[in-house]
């Protein structure tokens, strides 16, 4: 089936979805959940073929991305039943006035239609678009990457059996078969059927997306994010934020990729960056991080000299840039140069200065004494998330619920004319 016969038989299942109530929409939900739990060793199953054919094409840690085993299922499964327990949106009244003439105009929330999503190597992403995707009442189309194909195609069969067991129509998901440059291009150029594109991926995705894209398409993901190690800062909260921040999950777009550090700590606290990342790590057994310095942060630890790229680059690694400040003031002026308006943060005990860094800095989430790592739907209270906007036109940062609807104007009257 083509990518074109895909979209227009999802998008004719949306009447079923649109005008659901809040109890049918969280039965399919919970019908969801349950069968990707029921559907758990088959799963598995394409999720280990996916990885035996990803191994040595890939990275460690794209593989990691990649990876799915119970636990993590177990979570995916949560994450949709999560959405449940949240209020639904549908239909809900943003404003209301009545004018002197006597009608109402009333600004309703509303679904966007058909939402299609790009994304690569993460199999949560095919569970979690699904499940935001019956939530806010849009039907959904899906394109994985080749190297996580068999493993989302396992996922969205397991969705659609739950929601045909809840006695939903199984078409309001569907996953696009062609993972060529061609299906890709096909969704970008959808008009009159897709409403939203969401790429979701690497930075190369993002701006084919963007630059050739005729529906409308929202930026997400790419993280350069980065952590300022104030000179007002709590070594000790510091240290263990910034190892959170690299090292707990380095592949995924909320993860640090750079360390400023103000110049009044560097002596005392670049060794410590050095003893947890490197040393510790190596004598754990742990894929230490390669530390990236620029010249003054060269002058206190031994490292890998900094290039020009690797303040701008996401490294999705285990790879950390450093750099040294003079101030708070250099901070923003090098986060405002290098950022990719994701998520950066500030480690300070100044009130003054965290109220700075959090004013000058123009991200999607700014932190004070917080890892970055928590910039995702699920922290944020949103259920789970479609994708991460560092854009700033109707979607910002984790995007939920809220992000997935438009709007309407509803006027009633008694027979005005103009």
């Amino acid at each position: 089936m083509t990518t074109l016969d895909i979209l227009k038989k999802t998008r004719a299942a949306w009447p079923s979805i649109r005008n659901r109530d809040a109890e049918g929409k969280n039965a399919l939900l919970r019908a969801m959940a349950d069968s990707l739990m029921a559907c758990a060793p088959a799963i598995l199953a394409e999720n280990r073929r996916d990885m035996e054919e990803a191994r040595g094409t890939i990275s460690d840690v794209m593989l990691d991305r990649l990876y799915l085993d119970e636990r993590r299922l177990a979570g995916m499964a949560e994450g949709i039943r999560a959405l449940t327990a949240l209020p639904d949106h549908t239909g809900r009244i943003l404003s209301q006035i009545t004018r002197p003439n006597g009608m109402t105009i009333c600004k309703q929330q509303v679904p966007m239609g058909l939402i299609a999503i790009i994304y690569e190597s993460r199999p949560n992403v095919t569970s979690d678009a699904a499940a935001l995707a019956v939530k806010s009442g849009n039907v959904c189309v899906l394109r994985s990457g080749r190297e996580a194909y068999r493993t989302a195609k396992a996922i969205v069969q397991a969705l659609k059996q739950g929601i045909a067991a809840a006695g939903g129509d199984a078409e309001i998901i569907n996953i696009v078969d062609d993972t060529s440059h061609q299906s890709a291009a096909d969704l970008m150029r959808a008009n009159g059927l897709v409403d939203l594109l969401i790429p979701r991926g690497g930075a190369g995705l993002i701006r084919r997306c963007v630059e050739n894209a005729t529906v409308p398409c929202i930026q997400t993901g790419t993280g350069i994010c980065h952590v300022y190690v104030d000179q007002y800062a709590d070594l000790q909260k510091a240290l263990a934020i910034i190892v959170n921040a690299k090292t707990s999950r380095p592949s995924v777009c909320n993860a640090e990729e750079v360390c400023l550090v103000h110049q009044a700590v560097a002596e005392e606290f670049l060794p410590m960056l050095k003893q947890a990342l490197v040393d510790d790590r190596q004598t754990a057994g742990a894929v230490p991080v390669e530390l990236r310095l620029d010249q003054r942060a060269a002058a206190i630890i031994p490292g890998t000299p900094a290039s020009e790229t690797d303040f701008d680059t996401e490294f999705l690694d285990y790879i950390l840039a450093v750099g040294v400040v003079d101030s708070v003031d250099e901070a923003v002026a090098h986060v405002l140069r290098h950022s990719t308006g994701h998520s950066d943060a500030i480690i300070t005990e100044n009130a003054e200065n965290a109220q700075k860094f959090v004013d000058g800095t123009d991200s999607a989430a700014v932190y004070v004494n917080v890892s970055t790592r928590f910039t995702d739907g699920g922290e944020f209270g949103l259920g789970c998330e479609m994708g991460i906007s560092t854009q700033k036109l109707h979607a910002r940062g984790p995007m939920g619920l809220d992000e997935l609807c438009t709007y309407k104007y509803i006027i009633r009257g008694s027979g005005q004319t103009r």
